[in-house]
Formats: structure tokens, sequence, C-alpha cells
């Protein structure tokens, strides 16, 4: 840095000590240049520089204006001397003119060419000689002008230099105040971590502030989230089940019930209500019933409904589904020997009771869903066929789940007792083949009506259980329907 400034110097020393400082100068030593060098390139403007050097190349920069300030003004002096050596001349002159006529005659043809001589030299200065007289008519303006620039030049050094000296003070209270800032933070960050390691460990309890109920301290949030993952938790667990456990096996009877049975009367009155609001094809359905997915071939409805504060949205599905019947689809929602195969959620399912030979009661638990409390579910579940009336007319398959208590399986303090009233009935529709052809699985298709009514039991907040069933009911449907038709692709068909 100090050779730079050294070199400074000489530049400055080489450009304005000789008669050619007027000239131009190719950088910003000159402050007439309008050709002056990039500034990134000089010297004097490098970034990094400080104030006080700053302002060391501003007193630079004060010296050479000053310099050329002086330059100009010995050059309007030197002006006005000349026109003042010019006027005594021409009165020299004038005064051998007014002494021509006292001389004798034969001297003044000598003289008379001596003044001519200095006439015709006047003649010939006379433009240099207005040429001096404007210029050196501003001297004496030009160096009151000298003064004041050099005054104001030296008062913009001293404003400069007291502002430095200000910016070094403030410069100074920042770099205290930071250090009082650093040290206060380091000391509170020891502190703060003293009380860490002091602070008791937390101790994670599933108490019943966690668990399921209106006063739960789960935010809905967080309990959505908790349930979502068990439930992708108990899926995958479900894809990697080799075996499930095995309910011991009852046989069948051969006969119906009997009506003298305590629950006859309820399945047959249930069956027919089914029956008489199906609409397979859902064009009739109230306003209150609202569409919430739709996915080719299936629409799923739904109609908001709480009791007591629990939701019990009733639910309704219709779907189209390729290449089974009715009767395979219902036979394998209804077989509880194969309901662990396609449901998931399931733990254990039980058969506890045949009631007839298209009669079951079952006893189902369900895994949990933290942090809800684990369900089971107790109930009957029946399938009866209702032939077309006519040949032409599609034939119907329908089976109903409904809860109802038994003395085998009473209430338990440990599960939430799910009641529901389920029902899917099914529609075998067939496209002949032609030419009288076997009738083949191209030619099936099954329409399927899924009607729930869901009492979960306990509580849940409403807008979770509500995202839960928008998402696990079309789930359901693919699964389960995707299930019967990898399983009888290659049977016999089953009308």
């Amino acid at each position: 840095m100090w050779y730079d400034m050294l070199e400074l110097h000489k530049q400055v020393e080489s450009g304005y000590g000789s008669e050619n400082s007027l000239n131009r100068h190719g950088s910003l030593m000159s402050l007439s240049s309008t050709t002056s060098l990039s500034t990134a390139s000089t010297s004097s403007f490098k970034r990094g520089r400080g104030l006080k050097e700053k302002l060391a190349e501003m007193e630079t920069f004060r010296d050479i204006l000053c310099h050329q300030v002086d330059t100009l003004q010995s050059y309007f002096n030197a002006c006005s001397a000349a026109v003042a050596n010019h006027e005594s001349v021409h009165d020299m002159v004038n005064d051998d003119i007014d002494d021509l006529n006292d001389v004798d005659s034969e001297k003044s043809g000598q003289q008379s060419n001596h003044v001519y001589s200095l006439l015709d030299s006047n003649s010939r200065d006379n433009e240099m000689i207005n040429i001096l007289r404007q210029h050196g008519a501003h001297a004496i303006d030009f160096k009151g002008e000298s003064f004041t620039f050099k005054a104001t030049t030296a008062g913009i050094l001293a404003t400069l230099s007291h502002c430095i000296e200000l910016m070094g003070q403030r410069e100074d209270a920042w770099r205290k105040r930071l250090e009082r800032e650093v040290e206060r933070r380091k000391r509170y960050e020891d502190a703060y971590r003293v009380l860490l390691s002091e602070r008791p460990k937390p101790i994670i309890l599933g108490g019943p502030d966690y668990e399921e109920g209106p006063h739960s301290v789960i935010h809905e949030e967080e309990f959505f989230d908790a349930v979502d993952a068990t439930l992708d938790k108990l899926e995958k667990e479900e894809e990697k089940k080799l075996s499930f456990k095995k309910e011991k096996i009852l046989k069948p009877p051969l006969t119906s019930m009997e009506p003298s049975h305590p629950l006859y009367n309820e399945i047959n009155s249930v069956v027919s209500d089914h029956l008489a609001y199906s609409d397979v094809t859902v064009t009739d359905l109230p306003a209150e019933w609202v569409l919430i997915a739709d996915e080719g071939e299936m629409k799923v409805y739904r109609m908001e409904l709480e009791e007591d504060g629990i939701v019990v949205d009733p639910t309704k599905a219709v779907h189209t589904v390729r290449g089974i019947t009715g009767h395979e689809m219902c036979y394998n929602f209804w077989d509880s020997t194969v309901r662990m195969e396609w449901e998931g959620t399931l733990e254990s399912t039980e058969l506890l009771e045949w009631l007839s030979k298209d009669t079951v009661i079952s006893h189902q638990i369900h895994k949990r869903v933290w942090p809800s409390t684990q369900r089971d579910s107790l109930f009957w579940s029946t399938i009866r066929h209702f032939p077309s009336d006519n040949d032409e007319g599609p034939d119907c398959w329908i089976v109903v789940n409904h809860d109802t208590p038994h003395n085998d399986v009473p209430l338990n303090t440990k599960f939430v007792r799910m009641r529901f009233n389920i029902a899917m009935i099914c529609q075998t529709v067939v496209q002949p083949p032609d030419n009288g052809e076997e009738i083949k699985r191209e030619n099936l298709s099954c329409r399927i009506q899924y009607s729930a009514n869901v009492n979960p039991g306990g509580w849940a907040p409403a807008s979770v259980v509500r995202m839960i069933s928008k998402r696990e009911l079309p789930k359901f449907l693919k699964t389960f329907t995707t299930y019967v038709q990898e399983k009888v692709k290659d049977q016999p068909i089953m009308f």
C-alpha cells in the first residue's frame, strides 16, 4: 500500500511540475480530463481503502488543484504585465513623433524612418495586444476566485477529517457494545445448557389424557396423523402376513332359521328394509347425500350425521366389476373363513354360532389405531338370494351385517364395542354370448351397492373420522373386489 502511495506522489510531481500542467492526463489526477481511465483500475479507488487513506487522496487532489490554480494565476499575471509593457512602448513612440517638428530638415529623414519602423511593428502586434489585454483584465477577478477555491477545499478537508473522527468514535462505541452483547449471550447460553442438564427427563406415560375422548390433549391434526400412520403400518403388516389365526370350525346346520328364534324377526326386517331402499344406480338420492369419491364406475356418497356428539355418517357406494357374479361377491363378503385374507384391519375373527345355514354370529377384534381405543364388534351376518321376477332380469344377492349381543362375549372394558348396520347388494348382469356359446367370465359383470351406518363408539374428532372414512371406504371396495376377481378367475362360475 505504501508503495502505491509513493507511485501516486511520483505521478503528481511528474505530471504537474512542468509547462504542460494544463494538458489533460489519462488518470483521475486531472479533474478536467474527460477521457479518464476506469475507476476500477485506478489505485486511488481500490476497494478496501480506509477513510483516512481517502482523506489523504483528497489532500493530494487539493494540492494538484491548487497547483493548477497557481499556474493559471501566473499566466494571467504575465498577460497583465505584457499589456502594461506595451503601453509604455506606445508612449515612447508618441513622444518621438512630437519631436519631429523641432529637428532640422537634413536629419528628419533618418528619424522618420526610425519612427515609421516602430509604427509598423506596432500595427503587427495589434492583435496580440488585444488578446493580452482581454486575458490580463481577468487577472484581478481570478485571483480572488483562487483564494476562495483554496479556502473552500481546505474547509472540505477539515469537515471530512471531523467526520472521520466522529465515525471512528462511533465504531469504537459499537465495538464495545458488540463485545458486551457477545459476552452476555455467552453467559445466557451457558446458563441455558446448565438448565437443560439439570432438567429432569420427561416421562411419557400412556395416560387417559393421551387417549381418545373429548378432553384429550392431542390436537385433531396430531390425532389424524397418528391414525393415518397406524393404518399404513397395519397395511404393511397385512402384506407381510404369512399366516393368520385359525378359528374353530363349527358345522353349519342344514335347515333355515326357526321362526321362534329371538333374532328371526329382526333379521328379516333389516333385510327387507335394505331391499326396499336399494337403488343400485343411485339415481334418486336426496340432496343430503354428498358425493365424496368418484373413481371411474365407483361413486361414494355420504350424509353427515351425529348422535350424542358421535359421528355416525351413513355412507352409500355403487360400483361395477367385470368377470364375477353377485353370488361370488356376496359369498366372499359373508364367509368368515376368508375374511382375514382381505380385511387388513382385523386382529382376529371368531365364529360364535350358526343360527342357520345362511346366518352366523361372529366376533371380531380390530387392530388398535393409536391414539384411539381398540375396538371389537359382535354381529349377526346373513346371506340371502332373491331371484329375478323374470328370466331376463338380473338376480340379486344380499349380505347384511348387524350388531347384536351374545352371552359368550360380554362387554369388555378393554375394548369399545362398535355398532353398525351394513349391507352389500349385488346383481349379476350377463351379456349373452354370440351363437349360443357357453357363458364365460368376460360376459359377466356385477353391479354392487354397499351401504353402511356405523357407530364407532367412544369419541374421536369429527373431522378425523370423516377424513378416514373418505379415504378408507373407496380403498376397501377396490381391495375387496380385486381380491374376489383374483380368487375366482380360474374357478367355475358360481351363479
